[in-house]
């Protein structure tokens, strides 16, 4: 069955190898470019330095032979290529790994093509320089590993050949189209996976509130499962999309019209944004596509230039160019944030880079091809008759190349290269380590030992975890993914074609809550047209506080109208919340102050005046008693019922009093007593009043001759009228405080800022049944006061009584609507000026004429001008 199963795989292989051989070798470059070094144990690489451009084929001819020999090179990808030698000849230097063998490589372009990538795959797996793999032919194939690809669309097409031949693959660059990758064994990947560069894309969004951006990337799946991730992820953290705009990829770069209708298109989409903000995403070459928009407006000299924009992207693109691109400017891209794979400088790189020299270098097929792309001169083999080129001379030095295309330090993939050859080398090491104790175990016991093979490397890369030079700790989690974080890094252009990366900021998810993202924004230089302040870029600048968000119909959710709060509510910026009931809205409605505890005191003007208003009213009305009391025999004094007089002058000397009751804190004591005595006192004088004027009527009747009247006259019937009227309101009181008593209460919903301390009536309707009799009772005396005004003189009191009715009336009926339409303290004092009112107004109506009488013309006050009629 094993045999069966062994067979049927060599026979798949060999069919799948020979189909792409014969396609291959049809768009076969005249020879596969690739470097090498040998060694016992030997590493693959496919990597991507550019792409075959050739002319449109109309099929209506035969192509030209030389229509597909034309390469160009992305420089800067060569570094690539120079970190794994680099780390290769450290390992094979150090005694401490491997120490009995050596590391190779063959390393392999893939153009960026599925065909070649499976050439070039296939040429890793066969142990000779032709394409023939399966047939070892006695010599044994060391490929222990294969490290590539940069974009995750090659690496895709090693692992469906690698897999079948169980041999790890470590990745150096994002690679979301690899979980759907089958058979489905394990891969490493050297980089973070790709939602937590979204992840860190939308800390850096939130940190700075850029809510309205623009989304440009590639034409491809994986440009579109990049939107269908951030898309719902962005969403509900509250980031809207101004525009999504798909860049052609790579392969339409020979298609200069189709290149420049999509460029017009997002170049135009661009001017016309008022989003400040641009996410970029795409492969490793996307930016050199991305600058076709610079490239664009050059070309059409468009009037409309695109303004500054704040570019983001992903750690997968890295700033480089094509060949061609050599002289376009970068300064749309002048700082940008771009997330970077944290990396460190290594140590001896910089020499290393030195050391190759185009001359002297063997085994390295693309050092001559990126020299005399990246320097613009040819080797003396290389130059046609036909063809004015400079001579390369091998003296060219690298640093003097442009950023984009060849930096000196590391980059994050170089990096990402770098640690992945050192993890092979620690996971060979260790399974050298294991195969020695087994091979001893099974030699003992007479037991034939099988060499190493790839697919055992697997369980050792698993758990390898290592410092490299620069000091970095790294390793595996149990997906098989470096544990690393970002770089924020912020790039800045010059006129010279050179660029600054600064870091500013870091990524890491291994972080504490509230600590996964750090920036100093201090470092960060924007864009010149932001004049180096924090750009903004929002679809509607914040509300004013006191407002709140209103969605405009048919717009997303970041475009919206600002409505204002209504009052007693604060504004969050999203929605319109009221305070407690203890606190109120400050000036700007952006937050609740606590509200002031407050009531009519003696310490405040108001109250000081009206119980000093209430004081000397008791006091003049003290005096008028005081008056009275001392003529009580003169006849002034001793008419109309001299007890009523000094009741009346009682009761009113009470009211003043009361009045203080409303004044201070509300207590318990105080609630109970200020209604119940103001109506009970109220009415006694008011009954008092009501009794005198019918006394006078019916002393005036009384006289009349042959009346009958006089049977009514006599003291005791008045004082049962007062007895009477007042009783009822006494008994109206008594209900009033034996069902539904005042108490002490607290309104806060009343004043705006303040908590007004107060009496709760109880029962509105016993305080409404008891001030409406009281108003009855005035009612009544009024409408009997009133036709007895033309009375003689000698009934004079009957006029005086009537206007301190009318007095009465007037101040009571205004106070309805006045109570009614105030609120708090305010309350107090209408009802406190009502009772000061109403009863100045009685004794000043009935009395201040008496005392004038009394005081200032005694001569009056006798019998004979008491009962002296006036014609």
């Amino acid at each position: 069955m094993v045999l069966l199963e062994v067979l049927l795989l060599a026979m798949f292989s060999q069919s799948i190898c020979l189909a792409h051989i014969l396609k291959c070798n049809i768009w076969e470059p005249p020879f596969p470019l690739h470097a090498f070094v040998s060694g016992d144990i030997l590493i693959g690489s496919i990597t991507f330095h550019g792409s075959f451009r050739s002319s449109a084929i109309s099929f209506s001819e035969a192509p030209p032979p030389d229509s597909l020999k034309e390469l160009i090179m992305i420089p800067k990808n060569y570094q690539h290529l120079l970190a794994l030698a680099f780390a290769v000849q450290e390992i094979n230097d150090s005694p401490h790994i491997l120490p009995n063998r050596t590391l190779g490589f063959r390393i392999y372009d893939s153009y960026d093509n599925a065909r070649r990538t499976c050439q070039a795959t296939l040429r890793l797996l066969s142990v000779q320089e032709r394409l023939v793999p399966n047939y070892a032919c006695g010599i044994h194939n060391n490929l222990r590993v294969v490290i590539g690809a940069l974009d995750s669309h090659v690496s895709l097409n090693m692992a469906n050949i690698l897999d079948i031949y169980k041999i790890p693959q470590l990745i150096y660059g994002v690679a979301p189209v690899m979980n759907d990758k089958t058979p489905g064994l394990p891969f490493y990947q050297m980089v973070p996976h790709e939602t937590l560069q979204y992840e860190g894309i939308l800390s850096l969004l939130l940190h700075f509130s850029w809510t309205w951006i623009g989304l440009v990337f590639m034409d491809n799946d994986n440009g579109q499962r990049f939107l269908q991730n951030v898309f719902p992820m962005f969403s509900k953290r509250g980031v809207c999309f101004a525009f999504t705009e798909r860049v052609p990829p790579e392969t339409y770069m020979n298609q200069i019209y189709v290149m420049l209708e999509k460029g017009a298109k997002i170049y135009d989409k661009l001017v016309d944004s008022k989003a400040n903000v641009v996410v970029a995403h795409g492969e490793s070459y996307s930016i050199a596509i991305f600058r076709w928009l610079t490239y664009i407006s050059e070309l059409e000299n468009r009037t409309s230039k695109l303004k500054g924009k704040v570019w983001i992207a992903s750690a997968q693109m890295e700033v480089n160019a094509f060949v061609y691109q050599r002289h376009w400017a970068t300064e749309i891209f002048h700082g940008a944030l771009t997330l970077r794979i944290h990396s460190n400088d290594l140590p001896g790189f910089k020499s290393f880079q030195e050391s190759r020299n185009p001359v002297s270098t063997k085994g390295d097929d693309f050092l001559r091809h990126f020299w005399q792309q990246a320097f613009g001169c040819l080797f003396p083999s290389a130059i046609a008759e036909d063809v004015e080129e400079e001579n390369c001379t091998g003296k060219e030095r690298l640093e003097s190349l442009p950023g984009d295309f060849f930096e000196m330090s590391v980059t994050g993939h170089s990096y990402s290269i770098y640690n992945a050859v050192y993890a092979v080398a620690h996971a060979m090491h260790a399974m050298s380590s294991s195969e020695v104790n087994h091979r001893s175990i099974m030699e003992a016991n007479g037991q034939k030992f099988r060499n190493e093979e790839a697919w055992q490397l697997h369980q050792f890369l698993r758990g390898v975890s290592f410092n490299n030079s620069a000091q970095t700790k790294v390793s595996f989690n149990e997906k098989g993914e470096v544990m690393s974080r970002f770089d924020v890094i912020n790039w800045k252009f010059f006129s010279n074609e050179t660029f600054l990366r600064v870091k500013v900021g870091m990524f890491d998810l291994q972080a504490s809550p509230g600590q996964t993202l750090t920036i100093d924004e201090e470092a960060i230089t924007w864009h010149h047209q932001f004049n180096q302040t924090r750009p903004l870029s929002v679809c509607t600048k914040s509300c004013r506080p006191g407002s709140s968000k209103k969605v405009k119909e048919g717009e997303p959710y970041c475009c919206y109208d600002c409505i204002t709060c209504p009052g007693g509510k604060i504004s969050n910026m999203n929605d319109c919340n009221p305070c407690s009931d203890t606190k109120y809205p400050n000036k700007n409605h952006d937050f609740c102050l606590p509200k002031t505890i407050t009531f009519l005191s003696y310490e405040e003007a108001l109250g000081l005046s009206l119980a000093f208003l209430a004081i000397t009213f008791s006091f003049i009305t003290v005096l008028v008693l005081g008056v009275f009391v001392k003529n009580h025999r003169t006849p002034i004094v001793k008419a109309n019922n001299q007890k009523l007089t000094y009741t009346l002058l009682s009761s009113l000397l009470l009211c003043f009093l009361c009045a203080l009751l409303f004044i201070g804190e509300p207590q318990i004591l105080t609630c109970l007593l200020r209604q119940t005595a103001f109506a009970i006192i109220f009415s006694v004088a008011v009954s008092s009043v009501l009794a005198k004027t019918l006394l006078v009527i019916l002393v005036f009747m009384a006289t009349q001759p042959g009346s009958r009247m006089r049977k009514w006259l006599g003291k005791e019937k008045a004082d049962a009228i007062f007895l009477c009227c007042s009783l009822i309101q006494v008994g109206i009181c008594s209900a009033w405080l034996g069902t539904s008593p005042p108490f002490p209460d607290v309104d806060t919903f009343s004043m705006a800022e303040e908590i007004v301390l107060e009496c709760n009536e109880g029962s509105m309707i016993m305080f409404y049944c008891a001030l409406g009799y009281m108003g009855l009772l005035a009612t009544i005396s009024f409408t009997v006061a009133f036709p007895s005004r033309k009375l003689p003189g000698s009934f004079n009191e009957a006029k005086f009584i009537t206007f301190s009715m009318l007095v009465f009336c007037s101040v009571w009926l205004s106070f309805v609507p006045s109570y009614l339409s105030t609120k708090g303290k305010s309350m107090v004092a209408v009802e406190i000026f009502s009772i000061l009112a109403s009863s100045s107004g009685l004794l000043a109506c009935i009395f201040f004429p008496k005392c004038y009488i009394i005081m200032l013309r005694p001569e009056l006050n006798n019998r004979e001008q008491l009962i002296k009629r006036k014609l």
